[in-house]
């Protein structure tokens, strides 16, 4: 197959780009200064001057803070941006895999979200990137709509590099004990990612790697693992004000994916194993 991925320069992107080429598939990897999303001109002639027969979608602004004094740009891209995608996958009949987030739901509860449950954002990034699977979902009936969440991998910043930053200088660390959630390793959802591009089982999944945990609890199991000696307290949501509201509960069902025959992802502490080595601890 010969697929075009958005986002090519980022955490995910790049190690997307990596397995497609594993499996003998042709990347076609574009960044912003390829092919800005934002530019549905620009869009429609990469897209179609490409001749791919399906688009991995991992662009978007994921500044989650900075979007609630952003939003027009946000909205621009991470809605705007995928409406233009999708219009020129209608047209050319790609498939359109659309890499979305667990900040589409309003975090409720204790229940693992659904793919299928109603979506009720708690701020501009997760509002927009709702607008974003609408806007596929209006265009297009070969998509996927993949939602992740807790995202790390080599290329990129993320909560385990700055955990691993922090403890050089500081004695005791205060983490957020009040939001789980499952933490995803870039590696390992690329592979998914590229079974799923494979198929034709189109629809809205949710992939983490498996097992549930809290951020405190996340920071923990990194210091342990990497054998690092620091205390670690657990503290409220309310310890660190922040512009966008999060959700509380973050756990999705992964049970769509077993039931189209995927395979799920490790548990998140063996992938954790796999980047602290990958980075050097």
């Amino acid at each position: 197959m010969k697929i075009l991925v958005t986002g090519a320069a980022g955490q995910l992107g790049h190690d997307v780009m990596d397995e497609l080429k594993k499996r003998g598939h042709e990347g076609i990897g574009v960044d912003v200064q390829e092919m800005d999303i934002t530019d549905a001109e620009k869009v429609r002639q990469v897209i179609t001057a490409a001749d791919v027969d399906a688009v991995i979608h991992c662009a978007a602004y994921t500044a989650v803070d900075a979007a609630e004094d952003n939003a027009e740009l946000c909205r621009k891209i991470n809605a705007d941006g995928t409406e233009h995608i999708a219009r020129v996958c209608r047209d050319l009949d790609l498939k359109m895999m659309y890499i979305s987030t667990d900040y589409v739901f309003d975090g409720q509860g204790e229940r693992p979200w659904d793919p299928d449950d109603e979506r009720n954002p708690l701020n501009v990034y997760g509002q927009t990137k709702y607008e974003g699977e609408l806007a596929i979902e209006q265009n297009l009936d070969k998509f996927f709509i993949v939602r992740i969440a807790w995202v790390f991998g080599v290329n990129g910043k993320n909560f385990i590099k700055t955990m691993l930053n922090l403890a050089k200088n500081h004695d005791r660390l205060t983490v957020v004990n009040d939001q789980t959630g499952s933490p995803t390793y870039t590696y390992d959802l690329a592979r998914l990612l590229a079974d799923m591009i494979e198929t034709d089982k189109y629809g809205r999944y949710h992939a983490t790697n498996e097992g549930l945990c809290t951020w405190y609890e996340f920071a923990c199991e990194i210091f342990k693992q990497a054998g690092i000696e620091i205390e670690v307290a657990p503290v409220g949501s309310d310890e660190y004000p922040a512009k966008a509201k999060r959700p509380e509960n973050s756990r999705m069902s992964k049970d769509k994916l077993t039931q189209n025959g995927f395979e799920r992802l490790p548990a998140w502490q063996d992938a954790l194993a796999r980047y602290l080595k990958e980075i050097g601890y």
